[in-house]
């Protein structure tokens, strides 16, 4: 059996991949800073993987990225460079990095996007620095490949939910589950940042793990998008968790300029191509999920 190693272990996705990839190896921050090349190195050195998924990242809201745009660039460029340095030097088999859907241009003249749309713009300006240090990961991952010959490969997800997400307000959680608190604390009101009108496609972190063990399973080494076909506006989104969750709230919008981009929806067709009849958790059944969880 090959030995698999997962970075960024402790979060959403690790979690579900931790449900049905038990016998792989999963690191997080505590186990290894990678910004440090050393205990990179080292963390390397003691495992010895065939496989890397590469979950790990340095994330944050809108208002994070707008405040901190050098951290995250910096950050994540270290991040990805040593692992991905790393790699070369124990001349890992296989390496699948996780990017975001934020490295895509901010705006194209044809929606959903594809793989090879990838270049036709700068990302939004509301996370310009995330969204190019994770572009900047395909560029090295296709770099390694035609350099080094390697058969690596990176996996471009929509925006995540799921159970495993932080549920501590003092920690940083995703859209999707500040969404569900806040329905369940809200009485009469249900306070939202923005305008409600952008589009994004929501995907259960557990179909990202699934098709991650797929490319594990099959020896996949193909790059693709991984995006649910449901692309829904902050507003619909707002009102089926109200509806599925039995709430009669108001819903009222505040603070425009923290829309960010409008629409960033990807096409999953080459995604069917290489792994067919993929069925996606619904948005309604997810929602669902996630709020049982919170208490």
């Amino acid at each position: 059996m090959n030995k698999i190693l997962v970075t960024g272990g402790n979060g959403m996705v690790g979690k579900h991949l931790q449900e049905i990839l038990p016998n792989a190896t999963y690191i997080g921050s505590k186990e290894c800073n990678l910004t440090s090349w050393k205990e990179t190195e080292y963390m390397m050195f003691l495992n010895k993987p065939d496989h890397i998924i590469h979950l790990a990242a340095k994330v944050g809201g809108i208002q994070d990225n707008i405040a901190k745009p050098a951290e995250y660039f910096e950050d994540n460029i270290l991040i990805n460079t040593h692992i991905l340095k790393a790699s070369k030097q124990f001349n890992i088999k296989r390496f699948t990095g996780i990017l975001s859907t934020c490295i895509y241009p901010d705006v194209v003249e044809n929606y959903p996007m594809k793989e090879e749309d990838m270049f036709l713009g700068p990302p939004a300006k509301t996370n310009f620095s995330y969204g190019y240090a994770k572009r900047c990961m395909a560029v090295q991952i296709d770099a390694h490949n035609k350099q080094y010959n390697t058969k690596y490969n990176y996996l471009i997800p929509c925006n995540l939910y799921s159970e495993h997400d932080n549920f501590n307000k003092d920690k940083k959680m995703h859209f999707i589950t500040a969404l569900l608190k806040k329905i369940k604390s809200s009485e009469q009101t249900l306070n939202l940042l923005g305008t409600g009108k952008p589009l994004r496609q929501f995907m259960y972190a557990g179909d990202l793990a699934k098709v991650i063990k797929k490319v594990i399973d099959n020896d996949i080494t193909d790059s693709f998008n991984v995006a649910t076909p449901e692309n829904l506006s902050i507003n619909e989104m707002a009102n089926i968790s109200l509806n599925i969750l039995n709430k009669n709230l108001k819903i009222k919008y505040s603070s425009p300029e923290l829309d960010g981009q409008f629409r960033k929806d990807v096409s999953s067709n080459k995604m069917k191509k290489i792994i067919p009849n993929f069925e996606f958790v619904k948005f309604k059944e997810g929602v669902k999920k996630v709020y049982d969880k919170i208490s």
